[in-house]
């Protein structure tokens, strides 16, 4: 009985039934404390049940009774990652490589915890093994982490590909059944529909479509934060539908029962995803949008949305969907974000009150030795300047001051922005800062976009793919090309130029705040009326039966 329990458990874990699956684990470790297997999908369905901390202490039990088990390092290492504990996850990572080298995808976790805590050591070797690894078929990286690193679109593919060949094929739920709705239905699925970039830059395009012509819905498979944000996007979707403990054959059983006419998958292959959503094809058209910068390689995707710049049309091998142009850039904006009302002084934040503030309001993970010796310098050349930076784990703040040290800056000139829970105050709080420095070969997305909303210029490089070609489309979208540089050294130059030449930044200034109100960026009005022609065009071949082509959308009068 109790084997058969175990069984039960393990199959539940499989088919995505956590809580039913950790019921049974309990039982069964009730009679059977020494069972390492127990212990250890223990703490892999604790871990997808995102109780980290609990998910540890099971792979502990494990670690006690099997210290030899590389998948157990791993999958400690990665729930401690979950919890940024980077420099600990490190250690995990490395005792699972000592026991088995060719582990799949721990090269790539470390790395990213190293990103994550700004440990460069060795990061060159690491990433041309990485790299190396993806050429070779091997399972070296996360398709996520690899857009960290990767300058090149194929190697972003080929992981991909690795990524997504683990999966099994699925019979098709949508079996060419015509719809002949009055309205398009179409559902967005996300784990993301809370305080999150996603939702923040979706928010205002779900209360502008237009209700005439669309049907939306909002399938959410993450956890309620119970914010206003949720609450915004709830009341204005027509349907907001819950499916958490859901397996994706149930959930992808309700979209083909609703008959959407257009999935959009928001997720990609982030870490949270739910791809096997959309393996089942449940719907006629499906899409990936927003949440991941480069080609799911998934065969059941047809459409990925992007625009001219991030995705040239010379580069559309490199992407499995067919591409859709939307006129402007492909990021949506909220022209109702709300600026808090505050005033910030830059004495409370620890900037100095006449020095210049350089900001990079990024995640440490996009930090590079090669940026952060340009930003270095920078602060070199210009007196009195100071480097303005979210503030990551302690961890990564010793590193980055390490790094300063060695490159001859003073330490003291990074300063930490603290964590605020409001983001109207962030985005209040962000104007004390001169000048926005993006990154590469990851830009800025949703950071870049909230800086130019509080008239906060920010300068990239363009990069050499979607990932690092963001921050270049939303500023060419707000009419500001010549903050668009195509070399670090000429980013450097230009970024040395605003910040030595008083009269330069002020017209750039100036022209930022005049252009954020007659130019595309910011009118979500238009950018949705775009993406519902997109959706249409999508919707029409699919109906006649045509198969998915690339296409561009017409600007909307």
């Amino acid at each position: 009985m109790s084997d058969s329990l175990l069984h039960n458990a393990n199959l539940l874990l499989q088919l995505g039934r956590m809580p039913e699956a950790l019921s049974c684990y309990e039982a069964y470790l009730k009679s059977h404390p020494e069972s390492a297997e127990a212990w250890h999908n223990l703490g892999v369905t604790l871990s997808h049940m995102k109780r980290y901390l609990e998910a540890v202490a099971s792979f502990d039990r494990v670690l006690n009774l099997r210290p030899d088990s590389a998948q157990t390092w791993s999958n400690r290492g990665n729930a401690l990652l979950e919890q940024k504990r980077f420099e600990e996850a490190c250690n995990d990572y490395d005792n699972a490589l000592a026991l088995d080298p060719d582990i799949p995808n721990v090269r790539g976790y470390r790395l990213l915890a190293k990103l994550s805590c700004c440990d460069w050591r060795d990061l060159e070797e690491e990433k041309s093994e990485i790299a190396a690894g993806i050429r070779a078929g091997k399972r070296s990286i996360q398709p996520f982490g690899n857009l960290m690193i990767s300058r090149d679109p194929a190697d972003q593919l080929r992981c991909a590909r690795i990524w997504t060949s683990r999966r099994k094929p699925a019979p098709p739920l949508w079996r060419g059944e015509p719809y002949e709705h009055d309205k398009v239905r179409v559902a967005y699925i996300s784990g993301d529909f809370r305080v999150h970039p996603v939702s923040i830059l979706l928010a205002g395009v779900f209360e502008h479509h237009d209700d005439d012509r669309f049907e939306t819905i909002a399938v959410s498979f993450g956890p309620d934060d119970r914010s206003k944000l949720r609450s915004r996007i709830a009341s204005s979707v027509d349907q907001f539908i819950d499916v958490r403990g859901k397996d994706d054959f149930q959930i992808a059983s309700r979209l083909r029962e609703m008959e959407i006419d257009i999935a959009v998958d928001l997720m990609g292959l982030t870490g949270d995803c739910r791809d096997g959503i959309l393996a089942h094809r449940p719907a006629p058209v499906q899409v990936n949008y927003l949440g991941f910068p480069c080609t799911t390689a998934l065969p059941e995707m047809d459409y990925l949305i992007a625009d001219r710049t991030v995705i040239p049309e010379n580069e559309r091998d490199w992407y499995t969907e067919k591409i859709v142009y939307l006129p402007d850039t492909y990021l949506p904006s909220d022209s109702q974000r709300r600026i808090g009302e505050r005033i910030f002084r830059r004495a409370e934040e620890g900037l100095p009150e006449a020095g210049f503030v350089f900001a990079s309001f990024n995640n440490s993970f996009k930090f590079t030795p090669e940026m952060f010796a340009v930003w270095m310098r920078l602060l070199s050349a210009v007196d009195g300047s100071v480097l303005w930076l979210s503030e990551p784990d302690s961890v990564a703040v010793r590193n980055l001051k390490r790094e300063a040290e060695a490159r001859g800056i003073n330490a003291d000139r990074l300063v930490f922005a603290r964590y605020v829970a409001s983001l109207d105050e962030h985005l209040a709080r962000s104007s004390l800062a001169d000048l926005f420095l993006d990154t590469l070969p990851c830009n800025a997305h949703t950071t870049a976009s909230d800086a130019l909303w509080v008239g906060l210029p920010v300068i990239t490089a363009c990069g050499t793919t979607f990932a690092g070609r963001v921050a270049a489309s939303l500023l060419q979208t707000v009419g500001l090309d010549e903050l668009i540089a195509n070399s670090l050294a000429e980013y450097e130059a230009l970024a040395l130029k605003l910040a030595r030449n008083a009269d330069a930044l002020v017209r750039v200034k100036r022209k930022l705040k005049q252009n954020r109100d007659t130019h595309p960026l910011f009118d979500t009005a238009r950018f949705t009326r775009n993406l519902e022609r997109a959706f249409t065009a999508m919707c029409e071949r699919a109906r006649r039966g045509a198969s998915p082509e690339s296409f561009a959308v017409e600007s909307a009068p």
